[in-house]
């Protein structure tokens, strides 16, 4: 996922860490266990579904703070509950999951951890490369600060802990297996995400849509095959390929509302192993991005179309019309972010940590399945939110220019996790007491 700050944030440049403009005491003093809980955590980093180091870790943090812990939901997630009392029912959901990447930030903790990745079968390094790492430590230090202030607020938490959400199973994988009915129902839920493109403790606020619908589309192009010398006797799939290439750019530039924002991308194209053969097949790799329902139909019934149109133009038999399939299981729900829980906590954020270091900011066309937990109630109340983590003085060296910064899934990605963790730990305490309160 890559989270874009910078229209909002280029002109904001720290000159000290954020982590030390006014972090409550509480969390000041948490903070050196908290950044040894972070530099564990992104020590030992583990992918998609295989959690279970993490997962145990943190729940017996959070059983030692008094939840009511229960373990393995939706594979390895963690699911912590306090009752204190009548009032709304507020979920905080971290994500766990690492990245199959080789880290190369040069940090004394960097993960050395080496795994088979699932998906390929290939041997690969993990990293926290998404700073998922931040999230988690964050969601312990809000807990805690939380415990601490009982008297201050009265109602349920539910803090879980999200599997896999880099293949975006996780969510879903939760309420499937019950979340809505096997414990408290949310009447509020939230989480933040940290952004490469953003300064350290900077903190963006998205109200409406905050996160695109993510489909992953695959489209296998048959033609007839033959010598490469003779191509007048066989039907091309790579040009016919070529042409669906171009064609499906015209969906979004011919096909929708110019208001409307979308993206189809054609991220891989392969056929063919020699010079002179013109191959049977080619195949596309699709990532296709919208906001709304409607949009996203649009986008997917038009790739289908033109794949057949181009084949028919071609000459391509009936039996040989192009294959195209739309990886449901993948598919990753645009997250919203509910207005009136936007608006509050935009004017919250604002006078905690002032106008320099707040802004509301635009969506992006990245990814996210924290947008589930509204999918299956729209009567939730949903924030996710952005807190800048490049460091300060690496984004004063940019000019705020993010094309010179590593961003999130780089394997040279070393957000300033102080300044990260305090003041996402003090956002989302804010927030929780303000919705508890």
């Amino acid at each position: 996922m890559r989270f874009s700050l910078m229209a909002a944030a280029a002109s904001i440049a720290f000159a000290t860490p954020a982590a030390a403009q006014g972090v409550p005491a509480g969390i000041a003093e948490d903070m050196p266990e908290l950044i040894e809980l972070y530099r564990f955590l992104h020590a030992n980093p583990e992918l998609s579904n295989q959690e279970t180091q993490t997962a145990a870790k943190l729940a017996g943090i959070a059983r030692d703070m008094g939840f009511d812990v229960t373990e393995g939901v939706g594979g390895t997630g963690v699911v912590a509950v306090m009752e204190n009392g009548e009032g709304p029912t507020l979920l905080i959901r971290a994500d766990m999951d690492g990245l199959p990447v080789v880290e190369q930030t040069g940090l004394d903790f960097a993960s050395k951890v080496v795994t088979t990745a699932p998906a390929s079968g290939v041997e690969t390094g993990v990293m926290h490369a998404c700073a998922h790492d931040t999230h988690m430590t964050a969601w312990v230090g809000t807990a805690r600060q939380l415990v601490d202030r009982k008297d201050e607020w009265s109602g349920t938490l539910v803090m879980i802990l999200q599997p896999a959400e880099e293949i975006g199973e996780g969510a879903k994988a939760m309420l499937d297996d019950g979340l809505y009915d096997r414990f408290p129902h949310p009447t509020h839920a939230i989480a933040f995400h940290n952004a490469a493109a953003g300064p350290a403790g900077f903190v963006g606020v998205s109200s409406g849509f905050a996160l695109a619908n993510v489909d992953s589309v695959d489209i296998k192009v048959r033609g007839i095959g033959g010598h490469g010398a003779y191509p007048n006797t066989t039907r091309d799939p790579i040009v016919i390929a070529s042409r669906i290439v171009g064609a499906l750019q015209t969906i979004v530039s011919r096909e929708l509302d110019p208001r409307e924002p979308a993206v189809v991308t054609v991220g891989s194209f392969h056929a063919g192993a020699k010079h002179n053969i013109i191959p049977d097949e080619a195949d596309l790799l699709l990532t296709v991005r919208s906001y709304s329902d409607e949009t996203r139909a649009h986008l997917l019934s038009a790739i289908e179309r033109i794949a057949k149109a181009e084949a028919m133009v071609a000459g391509v038999p009936e039996d040989r019309m192009p294959i195209v399939t739309i990886r449901d299981q993948e598919y990753t729900p645009a997250t919203y972010n509910t207005p009136e829980l936007a608006g509050r906590a935009l004017g919250l954020f604002k006078e905690r940590f002032g106008e320099a270091r707040v802004a509301e900011v635009p969506p992006v066309m990245g990814g996210e399945d924290f947008g589930r937990f509204y999918r299956a109630d729209n009567d939730i109340e949903s924030l996710i939110f952005w807190v800048g983590g490049t460091p300060a003085d690496k984004w004063a060296a940019a000019g705020g220019d993010t094309a010179q910064l590593p961003s999130l899934h780089s394997p040279f990605y070393a957000p300033d996790a102080e300044a990260v963790i305090s003041t996402a730990t003090e956002a989302l305490t804010l927030l929780a007491l303000d919705i508890l309160g």
